[in-house]
């Protein structure tokens, strides 16, 4: 049997062109609808994106210092960077410190008893250290091999 004559195109598409002119109640809202899914879908899958990679690290050995430094000259930068380094630790200290205090005076303005709070926390803060100086024991005897 050929195929041709099973299935004729032309009155195929003159039904559907009966069935799209009967008038139908929301036909257009439909038939707008059934048009916009799979076009919005298709959309939605032509807006591709490509991410380039990074771009390779220029890596940059330290050429500033001299070449034949003496070990008196590396001990005093080593003073002067660590003296650099405390500086910094203090200044942190120093902010950590007037934040601590800003967040009390808000406590106490708002009613909170800010010494209880503080009290608590220190008190889960040396749990919290406990816990991890005992995590660190554990990992250290489990590594030690003897």
């Amino acid at each position: 049997m050929r195929l041709k004559t099973r299935f004729d195109a032309k009155a195929g598409l003159a039904d559907l062109w009966d069935y799209i002119r009967e008038p139908r109640p929301y036909r257009w809202p439909l038939l707008a609808l059934s048009f916009a899914i799979p076009l919005s879908g298709l959309a939605m899958l032509t807006r591709e994106s490509h991410f380039r990679p990074p771009d390779v690290p220029k890596v940059t050995f330290i050429s500033t210092l001299a070449e034949g430094r003496s070990d008196e000259e590396i001990r005093r930068s080593n003073l002067e960077n660590q003296k650099r380094k405390e500086a910094r630790e203090a200044e942190l200290a120093e902010l950590r410190e007037k934040k601590v205090e800003a967040y009390k005076t808000l406590g106490r303005a708002t009613g909170l008893d800010v010494d209880k709070m503080e009290r608590e926390a220190e008190i889960e803060n040396a749990r919290e250290k406990a816990a991890a100086e005992a995590r660190q024991r554990e990992l250290y005897q489990a590594g030690s091999g003897g």
